[in-house]
């Protein structure tokens, strides 16, 4: 049957007619063609299919464990059972061999079973159906992660598999006390989404905010953990993410001993983790595997890149436009001379150098890698050299521009260098406007805004407001491991020593 030629009609229940029930399961899914149904003879009076969708089922399994069990010679003890529901019964127990096998007759959990990498078998005569648990799709294998990469520490990511990643994170806490609990989001595609944490650790409030949170989504279709940080974050009025994601296992494991709840989405290989402090974009795996001093210095380079990229260039346009005085005056006569063929302002040159910039930076992410470093190439050598040339830009403000490109890839989560960027143009504009009163005006607001933001509750610019003298010991700078003997108090744990 073509599926242009199917009456599609909802399967609202299972009878005791095997033909009937099949005819509606393929009704429901609008007679794919990727739906198999195997018929089978148990004996002379005794008919059976099964139903699985190609593709998604492991085939070696099935074939070993059910085909195998049910074509072969069937027991004699199934066929002396007097009802339908005793064979099936039997069949369950003594006879299919897969691990995961269950009895139900709800047609909704058929179905979901079906797309989710489940056989069907179903017995002429019951209204009831035994679930084969056999899911063999294609998977990516466990590879590097890509977006937070180092130079020492593990060398394994998250996958899209929610059950390899789970695993992931099991293999690294080894407790009877690390708790998980499914939730299925998206009325259309049905996401699996697990959360996972410390039960004798996370704050109890902190996990039932989060179960809250979760339940309250109503939503047809959750493709991406990108998904779940939208519905669930505390504010979107803010360019800071307020929701911490990674690909690297040992960092959310890192979170979930701190006392973190990690909420994990199958398809995706990005976990987010919560409560998010302003702080914990700034750490990386490495810096716990590293010496304490060198942890320290490599902190600090971050917090001085963030800068960097959030005020570079503003603080160029008001030096350069309002406060000459305070360069010094060979370096102002140089910028002079530079500037004297640029018919545009500091603002406008700057505002063009970065929009071009964002251009080619975007553009170096979507084209194919095979031509990606030319086109990088071109971007920042060719076409900055020919705009100086031409008397578009300074050079001081290549200069500018690139030290900003450089440090941007020094913040490790990416979500935090977008905002430094998004930043950085407001400031420009206050720059351009009243010189360094507009970057300190700037910089108040925003200083106000981050201390306002909460994450599931929490401040989070939280050890430095509210002042938590317990948690300084590991925000700039990180003490040895000797020190640290209690967890970060921001998380609200419900023990603060650490064992």
């Amino acid at each position: 049957m073509r599926p242009s030629d199917c009456r599609t009609t909802e399967f609202k229940e299972l009878t005791d007619s095997l033909a009937q029930n099949i005819l509606g399961i393929r009704s429901s899914l609008g007679c794919s063609p990727d739906l198999v149904v195997r018929h089978l003879d148990l004996a002379e009076h005794t008919s059976a299919a099964l139903l699985y969708v190609d593709g998604l089922v492991d085939m070696q399994v099935l074939h070993q464990a059910v085909l195998g069990a049910l074509v072969g010679k069937v027991p004699a003890e199934v066929l002396q059972c007097q009802s339908p529901d005793e064979q099936l019964d039997y069949l369950l127990k003594h006879v299919l061999a897969a691990a995961d096998v269950n009895i139900d007759f709800d047609p909704g959990s058929l179905l979901k079973s079906l797309l989710s990498g489940s056989a069907i078998f179903l017995l002429e005569g019951s209204a009831r159906f035994i679930r084969i648990a056999a899911p063999g799709w294609e998977e990516r294998a466990i590879g590097q992660p890509n977006s937070q990469a180092v130079v020492r520490g593990p060398m394994e990511g998250f996958t899209e598999n929610l059950r390899t990643n789970t695993s992931l994170i099991r293999r690294r806490i080894k407790d009877s006390r690390l708790w998980m609990e499914n939730f299925e989001i998206g009325r259309t595609t049905k996401t699996n989404v697990t959360i996972m944490y410390l039960q004798h650790l996370a704050n109890a409030e902190v996990v039932e905010e989060v179960r809250q949170r979760l339940n309250r989504i109503h939503t047809d279709s959750i493709l991406e953990s990108g998904y779940i940080e939208e519905f669930i974050q505390d504010t979107t009025l803010t360019p800071f993410p307020t929701m911490y994601d990674s690909d690297r296992p040992d960092t959310i494991s890192s979170g979930i001993l701190e006392g973190k709840v990690a909420i994990l989405v199958d398809g995706t290989p990005f976990v987010l983790l919560v409560p998010a402090f302003f702080i914990t974009f700034f750490q990386s795996a490495e810096d716990y595997y590293q010496r304490a001093d060198i942890a320290t210095l490599l902190r600090l380079i971050r917090f001085l890149a963030f800068i960097i990229v959030m005020l570079a260039p503003a603080v160029y346009i008001a030096l350069t436009t309002y406060h000459q005085e305070m360069i010094p005056t060979t370096l102002v006569i140089t910028l002079a001379a530079q500037r004297e063929r640029v018919p545009f302002p500091a603002f406008v040159e700057a505002l063009f150098m970065e929009v071009t910039y964002e251009i080619l930076r975007e553009a170096g992410v979507r084209i194919p890698k095979n031509i990606g470093q030319a086109v990088s190439i071109v971007g920042t050598l060719v076409i900055g050299q020919a705009a100086v040339e031409a008397g578009f830009i300074s050079s001081a403000k290549v200069i500018i521009v690139s030290i900003t490109a450089i440090a941007s890839f020094v913040i490790p989560e990416v979500g935090m260098s977008i905002s430094a960027r998004m930043l950085r143009f407001i400031f420009m504009g206050l720059a351009a406007f009243i010189g360094l009163y507009g970057i300190l005006f700037g910089l108040i607001l925003l200083v106000l805004h981050l201390t306002s933001l909460r994450s599931f509750g929490m401040p989070f610019m939280s050890p430095f407001g509210p002042f938590v003298p317990n948690d300084i010991k590991d925000s700039l700078f990180r003490l040895p491991w000797k020190s640290m003997r209690t967890y970060p108090k921001e998380n609200q744990p419900k023990t603060l020593k650490r064992r």
